[in-house]
């Protein structure tokens, strides 16, 4: 029968609704993990819910929100056939920056469009996800999957996520509470995190000819295993040092690099000092670095460095701060410290040269 006699239909057209609801039905396990007192009703509605009565306990709460994705790290994870380790990096991303102004990670939801449902690739990537949740704290309370067969291909897949996070008022952190002596603490990264992947990718298989299957031996594992490491999710880490001790602000290291990020949080008559001596970077930032040529001001524009978060602390607070991160197993040194701005154009800067 022709085409032009058989009538069109949403599977011919390439979408699989069967195949979404087992999606649906493979995921559910997995989100009710996340699940905190707050959440009412389950996985399926058409809209998540968060029961508000709980912010009754603050004086004067505020909602902070954020979105992200993962960017062109999913490629990697499409070629390795990984699927279960993107999410922790969404939700990351996320989390991470509500944080940042003191606030608790409550809800998250997700977005993954891909070009053809595999239901149990699916269910990987929002079981990835709901292990990040799990470790943020936070509940992922929905999301949705969409089909876009003709725009990508029936392997491709992307992910994004927004999150929502609250704080009480008089505990807001930023700019306005960082004073002039205060140490910056910088936190180590598990890797690269899930920024600057354009620049990784090029000088990997591009530059330098690499295979994702190829043993290095400084990461003692395959280079795809080194790249798809998951980001490390600092929010309940973060959280805990407010209530041990005085913190005056935290810096998401993310696109743009340690200088730059720490920067949007100096106020304009300070300035932060970072000095490199303080720590080694992780050897996939030295293989970026070299294998590309890629100049050290370049990098650090780029990637972070070995440093995925920073706390602003005064410096009586320094030594309680380190003693809980080191009691949740956390990498974390002195990096720095705020200085006045004088004639510094920049609210932050990298000194010296790192240890080796």
């Amino acid at each position: 029968m022709s085409s032009e006699t058989t009538g069109a239909s949403y599977a011919a057209a390439g979408v699989d609704i069967e195949a979404g609801d087992r999606a649906v039905e493979l995921m559910k396990e997995w989100v009710k993990k996340t699940k905190r007192p707050e959440v009412m009703g389950g996985l399926g509605g058409f809209a998540g819910l968060f029961d508000a009565s709980a912010l009754k306990r603050y004086e004067r709460p505020l909602l902070a929100s954020a979105t992200d994705g993962v960017g062109t790290k999913v490629d990697l994870a499409r070629k390795m056939g990984v699927y279960d380790t993107i999410g922790h990096d969404l939700v990351g991303m996320v989390v991470d920056d509500l944080v940042v102004c003191g606030a608790e990670p409550l809800f998250m939801t997700d977005y993954i469009c891909v070009g053809k449902v595999h239901p149990e690739r699916v269910a990987a990537i929002v079981k990835g996800i709901a292990e990040g949740c799990v470790l943020a704290g936070c509940a992922l309370v929905g999301g949705e999957t969409a089909e876009h067969p003709g725009l990508l291909g029936p392997d491709d897949f992307d992910v994004a996520g927004a999150g929502t996070g609250v704080v009480e008022y008089d505990q807001l952190l930023g700019a306005d509470r960082i004073r002039e002596g205060d140490a910056v603490i910088a936190m180590a990264s598990s890797g690269l995190h899930s920024n600057g992947y354009s620049l990784v990718r090029h000088v990997v298989f591009d530059r330098a000819g690499m295979t994702l299957d190829q043993h290095v031996e400084e990461f003692g594992r395959t280079l795809g295993e080194e790249l798809l490491e998951p980001t490390k999710i600092y929010s309940l880490d973060c959280l805990a040092l407010t209530r041990t001790t005085e913190v005056h602000g935290f810096s998401h290291i993310t696109g743009g690099g340690l200088a730059n990020n720490l920067a949007r949080v100096i106020p304009g008559h300070l300035h932060a000092t970072v000095d490199r001596s303080t720590w080694t970077p992780g050897a996939v930032f030295d293989l970026v670095g070299t294998a590309g040529n890629v100049e050290r001001l370049e990098l650090e524009k780029t990637l972070n460095m070995g440093v995925g978060m920073m706390a602003i602390v005064p410096g009586a607070s320094v030594d309680v701060a380190l003693q809980t991160l080191a009691d949740r197993g956390v990498d974390a040194w002195v990096a720095g410290e705020i200085r006045p701005r004088g004639e510094h154009r920049d609210g932050a800067e990298l000194t010296g040269d790192y240890a080796k």
